[in-house]
């Protein structure tokens, strides 16, 4: 199976044409870590690995993207760009969690102990989402606060993501316990995983876990007080 995919939800900007049928299965791949601009060079990024992977965007079977927890700036892009592509090449969606994607990669070197892959949120918070050792999912991605986390996280998991640290620390565990801070998903793992998925269970939908900091302003005048009687 051949596919494009596709990751802006955190600071990396990504694209990736990944063949699970031939000896070298990542054709080709271009990323870039840039915090903002996802929109900018995405596009740019998508023309260059299929042109370097020979691979007209008729000879794709299925778009992967990844849909959060991440920016909500970075997703829009992303979620936008495939869902444009699936529709008018009349290919199958897919969304993988960022979460997932970076439980994989560790998972390889998790010794099957359970394995919690978190990264920042806001303030004291991370988005977090508990693996076994083989990488399966364990629970739901969910918000969690770092002062909560003692009484939630069993002794000798494993921890992995951009907060792992924060989170061992906040249990006080040992260092070991960290087997990895990986920021953002490797866009191969997210490949193999989008090949994986069953595009019924794995919607293109962003996984928002918080709400937005700024919400739209209200239609219409700014409501007037009632007046005070005297």
């Amino acid at each position: 199976m051949r596919v494009l995919a596709l990751d802006t939800a955190l600071a990396n900007c990504a694209a990736a044409v990944f063949d699970d049928s031939t000896e070298t299965p990542c054709l080709c791949v271009q990323q870039e870590q840039i915090g903002r601009g996802h929109a900018e060079m995405l596009m740019g990024m998508i023309g260059d690995v299929m042109a370097e992977a020979s691979t007209a965007f008729t000879d794709l079977d299925r778009i992967v993207v990844t849909k959060g927890p991440g920016s909500f700036t970075g997703l829009r892009v992303g979620l936008s760009v495939a869902r444009g592509f699936g529709l008018v090449l009349d290919k199958p969606v897919v969304g993988i969690t960022t979460l997932e994607s970076i439980a994989r990669t560790a998972s390889k070197t998790c010794s099957q102990l359970p394995l919690l892959v978190a990264l920042p949120g806001k303030g004291q918070e991370i988005y977090a989402q508990l693996f076994d050792g083989n990488g399966a999912a364990m629970d739901a991605p969910s918000v969690r606060n770092l002062e909560d986390l003692p009484n939630a996280v069993s002794a000798g998991t494993r921890l992995a993501g951009a907060a792992a640290e924060a989170v061992r620390a906040a249990c006080a565990f040992s260092e070991e316990a960290v087997i990895g801070e990986q920021a953002y998903p490797d866009i191969a793992e997210v490949a193999k995983l989008g090949i994986l998925a069953n595009p019924l269970d794995s919607a293109a939908s962003p996984l928002y876990l918080r709400p937005p900091d700024a919400t739209p302003q209200k239609k219409g005048r700014i409501e007037r007080l009632p007046e005070r009687a005297n």
